[in-house]
């Protein structure tokens, strides 16, 4: 079954089809790096890297390239209120890029470009624009003109009529029409600048990422992706800019996803109504906030509340829980070591249905939301069968019901909830003794000790963990956190 995209450029689902067969280039635009990232700038972080990852697991092999603006009006304001140097100061909100990233288990970009690291290819690419006749200087500030660019609105879907609207000339701006935009800007008193053709300046916003997309992709590439709020005039003037250089097509599927909003509106610094991501993880583990993101289709609107968030950590439980028991249910009923059984043919069926559905849904445009609710069928169905007091599970049958999970969960980034932190180095202890306590209570309780047994449950469930007494005997599970 092929995998179909919902591509902004012609607004409608297509197959997708690689430039080059059996690979996939990508280019996701980063942040601006003049701050921490905040809740909205992760979502198109976990959605793209979902994406990439899915792609893989396809047998593409993917080339995947995402930016950083570090140097930008708001990176030179930011540095004069703190009194900083403006590189130190992207560097700084860079690595913390990466942290946050880290704890989110996003996978690194095969390439991070800079813009300062790439002004060559940058002026480059202004200067081609140019001799092409499409864009023109005035006292050392270059603009691209829009009216001499045919297809001008052709992903935005907007006329030049009603741009024209809405635009204006800034103080100090010398364009010769409201809708040309920089490419390159005249050098400030005391803002960084690089030497070029048209004297000492640096690279308007969206030229960046047409020189540094071309650079690693080339001149047409796969997808282009990035936040719906990217659309216009970003990624509109870099197809401008892209297609006015090269003279191709330059992107042949364009993603977007949709905002996250607070009381139905978009979440951004500009408005204040923001949530740091760090100050988020701080709250919820990585895997946690990751799985609230991908709970809603990535084009969908995503409305934030903790609620929200504490749903996704139960979430994960279930399919912790079931992946715990399916393992427990082995060790208890299990034969000897080498007497292994076939797994059952009903959960056979039941984890290659399971599959079945999850791939149909991710080559759906890429629906985690209906991807998350066949895990959560499979969790519900696994367990209906793996409780029944006479199932046997050996082996077999423990790694097909683990197997299926960790797929899933692999594709979805959040692989250290199937094989968490619990299970390594000195917390096999605590295991241990969990183990033990579960040993002493059920003594105590065959022995009719009730206060024993009701002391070591309630004590337990004060830190936690809440004992459960099923037919083939009691467990424990962990009642909040990964």
């Amino acid at each position: 079954m092929p995998i179909k995209i919902y591509n902004t450029l012609h607004n409608a689902k297509e197959e997708f089809v690689p430039v080059e067969e059996g690979k996939v280039k990508m280019y996701v635009c980063g942040p601006t790096t003049y701050n921490y990232i905040h809740l909205g700038n992760a979502r198109p972080i976990v959605a793209f890297d979902v994406i990439r990852r899915y792609f893989a697991y396809r047998g593409y092999d993917v080339t995947y390239v995402q930016n950083f603006t570090d140097v930008d009006d708001k990176i030179i304001n930011r540095a004069n209120e703190e009194n900083m140097d403006p590189k130190k100061l992207a560097e700084k909100y860079i690595e913390a890029y990466f942290e946050d990233a880290d704890r989110l288990g996003v996978k690194r970009a095969d390439v991070h470009p800079r813009v300062t690291e790439h002004m060559q290819d940058i002026i480059d690419m202004v200067q081609t624009i140019m001799d092409n006749g499409l864009a023109y200087e005035v006292n050392g500030d270059v603009y691209f003109e829009v009216r001499k660019f045919a297809p001008y609105g052709k992903l935005s879907g907007r006329s030049l009529d009603e741009m024209q609207a809405g635009a204006r000339i800034a103080v100090g701006e010398q364009k010769r029409d409201p809708l040309d935009f920089a490419l390159w800007k005249a050098a400030k008193p005391g803002e960084p600048a690089w030497d070029s053709p048209w004297g000492k300046g640096r690279p308007g916003w969206h030229i960046e990422c047409s020189a540094m997309s071309t650079k690693y992709l080339g001149k047409t590439f796969d997808i282009h992706g990035g936040g719906a709020d990217l659309i216009f005039p970003h990624h509109e003037n870099e197809i401008a800019q892209s297609e006015g250089c090269n003279g191709c097509e330059s992107v042949h599927y364009w993603i977007h996803n949709g905002f996250i909003t607070i009381n139905s509106e978009k979440m951004s610094k500009s408005l204040g109504n923001f949530f740091l991501l760090r100050d988020i993880l701080d709250k919820f583990p990585g895997p946690v906030v990751r799985f609230y993101l991908m709970s809603t289709h990535y084009r969908s609107p995503l409305d934030f509340d903790d609620q929200k968030l504490i749903a996704a950590e139960k979430s994960l439980h279930r399919i912790w829980n079931t992946y715990r028991i399916a393992e427990e249910k082995a060790v208890l009923l299990g034969k000897n070591p080498g007497e292994d059984s076939d797994a059952p043919e009903q959960l056979d069926r039941l984890v290659a249905e399971t599959r079945e559905k999850f791939i149909a849904a991710m080559d759906d445009d890429f629906n985690t939301s209906l991807a998350l609710a066949c895990m959560f069928d499979l969790c519900r169905d696994v367990n209906g069968i793996i409780n029944v007091s006479g199932f046997v599970g050996g082996e077999k049958t423990v790694a097909a019901i683990k197997g299926v999970l960790a797929f899933f969960c692999e594709i979805n980034g959040v692989m250290n909830v199937i094989i968490p932190q619990e299970e390594e180095g000195a917390d096999d202890m605590s295991n241990d003794l969990l183990n033990l306590l579960m040993e002493i209570r059920s003594r105590a309780r065959s022995q009719k000790d009730w206060t024993t047994a009701d002391f070591i449950r309630d004590e337990l469930k004060k830190i936690g963990i809440v004992i459960e007494d099923t037919p083939d005997g009691p467990r424990w599970k962990k009642e909040s956190g990964i």
